[in-house]
């Protein structure tokens, strides 16, 4: 004993009813504790026993063993916790052999363990009675998590270092049973940006008048996007790819070539976007803009089901279209004339695991379809193509694929606040509507109600959601008919509505001027949210005319997921989307997107279908592909089938297809097959 305890640091002495803790510290740790009791002399208290503890035992030792120990202590420590009257008896006892002590604040859970944790303002933990030390404040916290659910290592230290820096566990329970202060929630904030670039004035814009004179009237001054486009040759025919935030000006990029070219001769403008809901609005949108100056359809995917051309122009001067519904139109070898422009929204789209080879091969037979028409016709010399986005995370390397100008613009016009709060499923609607009531309490310094859109991942949920807001909100997704869907627009855009709630598909769609963005869930029906697509719905909050900053909201559930086949949890998703790099925008391909997109080629071109292949940003094994078309009797030599064709028409994968033959020969029904087909494809 007398040569481990050689050095003392500390000597720390803690009341237990009648007797003392004793707990003696070298470099931080503890070396043993030990309990002992005084007794009262003629001198005064002096020790009457002492005890080492080992475990569950107690081990005399000699009183004078105590004496020894804390004349070789650097230090005496008395912990707070101890009484006036025991603090006392303590200090006449160390006097009687000319040793001093000092009273210090300390943690009591340590203390009464036997450890020495003096706490300072700076590592003080207040809880709802007292102060502990991190340690013992962070075991409080587990315990607390413990009736949450499984949260991820990511989570528990985004909360513990909440702990260590408002040094209150009480707020941080809180937090987890939904309490919203934003001191806590705040994850962090991306700020407002503004880059220097002169604008380009729009009386100096060599355009026709036509286009010109709406701009003028409508603006003096491009905004910088825009005026970057311009110095980089848009009204020069130069193909761009313009990557640049939600609400920075993109849009009009597209419009000022394709209107511009249309009224110079060139050809008429495709303006492509991903959602039959998207290109409802920029067909209403175009119609009351450019009316005057032109005709204006629509071809959406509805026109696949019902084309009766009652609806679809091809020799309008601005056609606004879905991606499949313009693609099905070059499957079916329909006449689009003379196409100056090309305009294809939300290119990221790209990447989509879904539909990105669908976009990749529109965009493949597109090009196709203007190079052999201008070989045929002297007077035509081609379209220019505008790519937009606002999330590509490998901008040069798309640019160069698509053998475009990279337009970049960094500039974000307002800040966005990022906030975590955890919650289950059940609270959750009750957190989003004290958010919206929040949001739409509250006006900016321009004059607009705060107003918010809710992702959510399913069309069910979003009816329940709104059903359980107070204050005026509305469903919105693909499932509601044309008409309500307009109508929500209308009454969201007149401030008449607080919070729309829609589902995650949707991000990329209808013009919301929102100030709030909540997610309400981090998925896509049964797939997580990859980091482009997270980007692409919080840029969605805040707009420069509209409000001071942006506010978005993620409500994760612990330990939660959506189906069976998520092998992480939200908590663990909730952070990846916060932390991680933007995904680049590369074109997946399996075997049956491969397999579709060389039928759908060989429909359009032909023998030529190799160079469409070829030209497209995946990588696309033609020679199997062909392999497996004739395997499956889609093709005959390089000639699509009649089969071959229906499934190209109808953009069917080989496997759907089969399913569905498979459910003819049965002799099913409609009904059933299309449901054979959905229990195939658990994701649809």
């Amino acid at each position: 004993m007398s040569q481990q305890l050689a050095r003392v640091d500390t000597l720390f002495l803690h009341e237990i009813g009648d007797y003392y803790l004793v707990s003696v510290m070298r470099d931080g740790e503890r070396v043993f504790r030990a309990r002992l009791e005084l007794k009262e002399t003629n001198a005064g208290p002096r020790p009457a026993r002492f005890r080492v503890i080992r475990g569950s035992n107690e081990e005399p030792r000699s009183p004078d063993q105590f004496v020894e120990i804390a004349r070789r202590a650097s230090r005496i420590r008395i912990s707070e916790q101890t009484s006036s009257h025991a603090e006392a008896e303590l200090l006449e006892m160390l006097d009687g052999y000319q040793l001093e002590a000092k009273r210090v604040r300390t943690c009591r859970i340590c203390a009464g363990e036997g450890r020495y944790s003096p706490l300072t303002s700076e590592t003080a933990i207040e809880t709802d009675r007292e102060h502990i030390c991190p340690d013992c404040a962070k075991r409080e916290l587990e315990r607390e998590l413990s009736f949450q659910g499984e949260l991820t290592a990511t989570a528990v230290e985004r909360l513990e270092d909440l702990l260590l820096s408002v040094q209150n566990l009480e707020r941080i329970t809180n937090l987890l049973k939904g309490n919203l202060d934003p001191d806590l929630t705040k994850f962090d904030e991306i700020s407002a940006t503004v880059e220097d670039v002169d604008p380009v004035t729009t009386e100096s814009l060599k355009m026709h008048p036509g286009i010109k004179n709406l701009l003028t009237d409508r603006f003096e001054t491009l905004l910088p996007v825009q005026s970057l486009s311009v110095r980089n040759g848009l009204l020069d025919g130069n193909d761009q790819l313009v990557v640049s935030a939600t609400a920075t000006g993109k849009t009009l990029i597209g419009e000022m070539a394709g209107i511009n070219n249309h009224l110079n001769n060139k050809g008429k403008m495709l303006f492509l976007v991903p959602l039959v809901a998207l290109a409802n609005q920029k067909h209403e949108d175009f119609k009351k803009r450019y009316g005057h100056l032109g005709k204006v359809t629509i071809r959406v995917g509805a026109s696949r089901v019902q084309d009766n051309g009652n609806r679809f122009d091809p020799n309008a001067d601005v056609i606004v279209g879905t991606y499949e519904g313009i693609d099905h139109a070059l499957r079916t070898g329909k006449d689009l004339g003379d196409i100056g422009t090309v305009v294809i929204d939300e290119v990221h789209m790209l990447e989509d695991e879904g539909r990105g080879h669908r976009l990749d091969g529109l965009i493949s037979r597109l090009k196709y379809y203007c190079d052999e028409r201008a070989k045929r016709k002297k007077s035509y010399s081609g379209a220019q193509w505008i790519y937009l986005s606002a999330t590509v995370g490998n901008p040069k390397w798309l640019a160069k694929q698509l053998r475009a100008t990279l337009i970049e613009f960094e500039e974000r016009p307002v800040p966005i606040e990022r906030h975590v709060t955890f919650a289950s499923g059940a609270e959750k609607p009750r957190i989003e509507n004290k958010l919206v009531r929040r949001a739409f309490d509250t006006k900016s310094s321009k004059g607009y109600r705060g107003q918010t859109i809710i992702f959510t991942n399913s069309r069910r949920r979003c009816h329940e959601i709104t059903r359980k807001l107070e204050y005026n909100a509305a469903p919105y997704h693909a499932g509601l008919d044309y008409k309500r869907r307009k109508k929500v627009e209308k009454m969201f855009a007149e401030q008449e509505l607080a919070a729309v709630v829609t589902t995650a598909a949707l991000a990329a769609g209808v013009d919301f001027p929102a100030s709030q963005v909540i997610f309400d869930s981090l998925a896509m029906g049964i797939e997580w949210l990859s980091v482009q697509e997270f980007h692409q719905m919080l840029g969605r909050a805040g707009r420069p005319d509209y409000h001071d900053k942006g506010v978005v909201y993620l409500l994760v559930e612990p330990d939660g997921s959506y189906h069976g086949s998520m092998e992480r949890s939200e908590d663990e998703v909730a952070f990846t989307l916060l932390k991680d790099e933007m995904e680049p925008v590369e074109t997946p391909y399996d075997e049956d997107a491969a397999v579709e997109e060389t039928l759908a080629n060989l429909v359009v071109a032909g023998k030529g279908a190799k160079r469409l292949n070829d030209r497209m940003l995946g990588d696309i094994p033609t020679k199997h592909a062909i392999g497996k078309l004739l395997q499956y009797n889609f093709i005959d030599g390089f000639e699509p089938t009649p089969l071959g064709r229906a499934v190209a028409r109808h953009f069917l994968s080989p496997g759907e297809a089969f399913t569905m033959l498979d459910g003819i020969r049965k002799g099913l029904s409609p009904y059933e097959i299309v449901a054979n087909i959905e229990l195939r494809d658990p994701e649809s």
